[in-house]
Formats: C-alpha cells, structure tokens, sequence
C-alpha cells in the first residue's frame, strides 16, 4: 500500500491525486466492515480522538463519533457552548489547553476559514479540518467522491453540476479541488450573487436547466436561510421557482443521473422532497453512510505513525 505523506488532513488543495485515491480505497473496506452485524475494531485502542466543533453539527460530528468508536479509541466531543471561549477565550488557546491532555487527533469546525491549520501549527497531534468558514471540508469531498464512484464505477469523464449557494459552501469549495484531479467534468450552477469570483476555470451556469444538460450527477447544496435575502433578490419561493431541483428539472439530465445532497436539505427550496426521496436516483443516505466509512479510513491513515 502507498504511503500517506501528510500529518494532517487541512483541505484538498495539499493531496495529489494518489493521495485521494488511497483514502478511497481504504474507505472500501470500512464500508463492507459498517454493514456487519458487529462492527469494532481495535486498531486505535488506546488513541484519544477529540473532536472540537465550534459550529453546530449532526451528520460530520456524530459520524466522527462513530468512527473513531468503531476503530477503538476514546472519543471526547467538545462544544464551544458552555466552554472557556464564551469566556472571551482564543482558539488556540482553546487549542493549546486541550493539546495538554495529549490526544493523539483533533477533528476541528470552527466558522473562520483556516482556522484547524491555526491549531495544527501550535499542536502536536493529528488535525482533520470538519468545516472552516467558506474554506473546505474535506472530508465531506471525499464521502461524495466515494459516493460517485459507488455509484457509477469511476470518476473519470463523469459530468457532474454542483448547484445552488456555490460562493459560501465549503462543500463545494473542496469539490472544486478534488473531482477535477481525478478526471471529472465539473460545472457549477447558481444565481449570478451565489457563483464566487473565481470558478478556478470551472463551466459557470446561471440557468439550472443548461447547467444540469446531460449531467451524470446532480449535486443540490443547501441555501442558508440565513443569507438568502441578502443574496438573492427574492423570496425563497422565488429560489425554488427558478432553482429548484424537481423532478421536471431533473429530464433534463442523464436519464440514469444520480442526486446528491450533503445536507441538511430546505426541503421545497433548492430540492423537491419526491426528487430526494427517490430511492433509484437520490444517493443523499448514501453519502451519510459513506461518511463514517470515509472518517474511519482517516482516523487509520493518520494515525498510524502513533500507532508505530
């Protein structure tokens, strides 16, 4: 097997293409090992995990949690509310006091983009960023590659839309780093206030219908309610009304294209519940599913070293 020549996990950007497709290869087996009956293994027995989330969180938290418990270690969850930061405490201070118990990784969210490469410079244990700010997530770039892959039997040549709230989306972020490296066809699709600037000389859409022609995967990402009207003029009815994925929307791609989302859905605002819902085209489940597998295969990478 090929070595992982990183200590951290901070964003896409840093991985070559083999580097990503190792984590996916390793991700394979821990999704066979997630469908048994018992599923604990002991490899990082005796490893502490602390997963530091100054966000809120449901699916990259807890699958965390239950990745690292699947592999054996200690895992301790911290929260910034009911913590020292309320108290005007800094985040590497924050940092600095956990690293003082010794965990052998950190799973860092925090809203200021480059923040876990803040903390990774001042501790001695492995960092994988969870979210920061606009910046990248990925983690979640990976599940939705092995999602893809799962699904279709290769990357490669795939034509694949990302759509909605490009220009704040950390998901999309690192999906504009990984997918082209490994031979995607990648477009982005949104109203002209919610492409970036910089596309990183990607197709650019602002008609869903032209941008999801033909498209192999669909993926809708979440509007947040709370930049829409300050975003997009309009109501979020409005939104749907124009970019809205729907089952009439969605002819106009592959006839066997497949949906993704990585949650939490607005349900009626960027995606229709009977195009998420449906079980041949959605692969929404599926990507939480691949989550832990995708978590667990770099809770292993990373730690190995420590493990000796």
């Amino acid at each position: 097997m090929s070595s992982f020549a990183h200590r951290h996990l901070l964003g896409i950007e840093q991985l070559s293409a083999d580097d990503i497709l190792l984590l996916l290869d390793e991700a394979e087996h821990w999704v066979s090992f997630n469908r048994q009956r018992r599923k604990q293994d002991d490899r990082l027995a005796g490893l502490t995990q602390f997963n530091v989330f100054f966000e809120n969180s449901t699916r990259t938290l807890f699958s965390f949690e239950v990745a690292g418990k699947r592999l054996g270690a200690t895992v301790a969850n911290f929260h910034a509310i009911g913590s020292s930061v309320q108290k005007g405490e800094s985040l590497i201070d924050t940092a600095l006091t956990l690293d003082a118990m010794q965990p052998d990784v950190m799973v860092i969210r925090h809203s200021e983009t480059g923040a876990p490469g803040d903390v990774a410079d001042v501790v001695g244990c492995a960092v994988i960023n969870a979210g920061d700010g606009t910046g990248e997530h990925p983690t979640q770039a990976l599940l939705d590659a092995l999602t893809m892959r799962r699904r279709k039997g290769r990357i490669e040549g795939l034509k694949i839309a990302i759509c909605g709230d490009i220009k704040h989306s950390r998901v999309a972020g690192s999906n504009m780093r990984l997918l082209p490296k490994l031979g995607a066809q990648l477009r982005v699709v949104g109203p002209p206030n919610l492409l970036p600037d910089d596309t990183r000389g990607l197709a650019a859409f602002t008609s869903l219908e032209e941008g999801i022609e033909g498209a192999d995967i669909v993926m809708m990402l979440r509007i947040q309610r709370e930049r829409m009207e300050a975003s997009v003029s309009g109501s979020l009815e409005d939104f749907h009304a124009r970019y809205g994925l729907t089952r009439e929307r969605l002819k106009r791609a592959a006839p066997d294209a497949v949906v993704m989302h990585p949650g939490p859905m607005n349900r009626g605002v960027e995606i229709a519940s009977d195009v998420a819902d449906d079980p041949d085209r959605s692969a929404i489940l599926e990507q939480v599913e691949m989550g832990v597998a995708v978590r667990m295969a770099v809770l292993d990478v990373l730690t190995r070293e420590r493990r000796g």
